[in-house]
């Protein structure tokens, strides 16, 4: 089977609020036409199309239809979708290609959150006989994690601040951003409770986005980047959608998906951690030290579209081996109710 790399990746900016309509047509157009130019394709010489999206976070049954409008009429298309976050639709593509259907593929997601409810429209993920009824909102539900770890002393509050501190000061540097600037986490820990012991910045923030990503078979990234970045490892694992059937403070999906995906000797990690806690319950489940560069872009704590942010993990982790910033590089999507299914990538640069 073929190799497949990354050789183009871009993405709307994190807004709280778009006036666009929820099938994300306004969001895409402007990034499928960046990432054309950036790559020197054309419609025409993309083999397949995936996305990633929701119909209960649009409001409307097949908005991933709609979306094509993006596309065009013409020429006709090879594509499909997932009901979930769009690193799962590069999943799919990434298969197409490395079983020789197609020799590029182009990935994307988008999501517009401010058109609804968030933290309601999310519990509809939960299981439908004995949590759903409840209305238990996701903030409240990362809460539960959270204090499960706070009381176990696997972090604390200051260790979560931290995160968000760091993330915000490394999101400076990203224009895409929602939030950014330099924070101290001391100043962070005086904030009130939203969800105790989630505060306002130990949660990502609402956002509108959109990403992309185009993926090629070897022959092909040759031709079409001089340092693509090619895809080593991508492996994907789900656990019980039962919240009280797995332990909370772990998460052996990652591990699994990170010990098959070969995640050792990575430089940078981009971690779809939409809580503070996670990013500290993710570092350890993956095994990264020290050494490794968390989250440069800002991860989704300062920026977070749903269905869009876990593929734009891959993207911005891909960017820093394509632009010859990192050699070797992880990146990580979740997907479910606190950290249920993740999905873990490792890139690399090649001579």
């Amino acid at each position: 089977m073929t190799d497949v790399a990354v050789v183009g990746f871009a993405q709307a900016p994190n807004v709280r609020a778009t006036r666009g309509t929820t099938n994300g047509v306004e969001m895409l157009v402007p990034i499928f036409r960046e990432v054309l130019a950036d790559t020197g394709l054309a419609k025409e010489d993309i083999g397949f199309w995936c996305s990633g999206s929701s119909d209960y976070l649009a409001g409307r049954a097949f908005s991933f239809i709609a979306a094509v409008d993006a596309i065009g009429a013409f020429p006709p298309i090879n594509e499909s979708h997932v009901e979930m976050d769009a690193a799962w639709a590069l999943y799919e593509a990434w298969v197409k290609i490395r079983t020789g259907e197609v020799d590029t593929a182009l990935v994307y997601g988008f999501g517009k959150s401010s058109a609804g409810d968030l933290r309601r429209t999310l519990a509809l993920q939960l299981d439908p006989y004995s949590v759903a009824p409840l209305w238990p909102d996701s903030v409240s539900i990362a809460g539960l994690q959270a204090r499960l770890g706070l009381d176990a002393g696997d972090w604390t509050e200051r260790d979560m601040a931290a995160v968000a501190a760091r993330s915000r000061a490394a999101a400076t540097e990203n224009p895409r951003a929602q939030v950014s600037g330099s924070v101290d986490a001391e100043d962070l820990l005086g904030a009130p409770y939203i969800a105790d012991p989630l505060r306002a910045h130990d949660c990502a923030p609402i956002s509108d986005g959109a990403a992309v990503v185009v993926l090629a078979s070897a022959d092909r990234a040759r031709e079409i980047r001089e340092r693509p970045a090619w895809i080593t490892g991508l492996e994907h694992r789900v656990e019980s959608g039962s919240l009280g059937s797995r332990d909370l403070r772990r998460s052996a999906s990652t591990t699994a998906a990170a010990r098959a995906a070969g995640a050792d000797g990575v430089e940078v990690a981009e971690l779809h951690a939409p809580f503070t806690h996670q990013e500290i319950l993710l570092r350890r489940a993956i095994g990264l030290d020290d050494s490794v560069a968390i989250n440069p872009s800002g991860g989704a704590l300062c920026g977070n579209p749903m269905f869009a942010a876990g593929l734009a993990r891959i993207g911005e982790a891909a960017a820093r081996v394509m632009d010859g910033r990192a050699g070797r590089v992880l990146a990580h999507a979740t997907s479910g109710p606190a950290l249920q299914q993740n999905l873990v990538c490792v890139m690399e640069g090649r001579s």
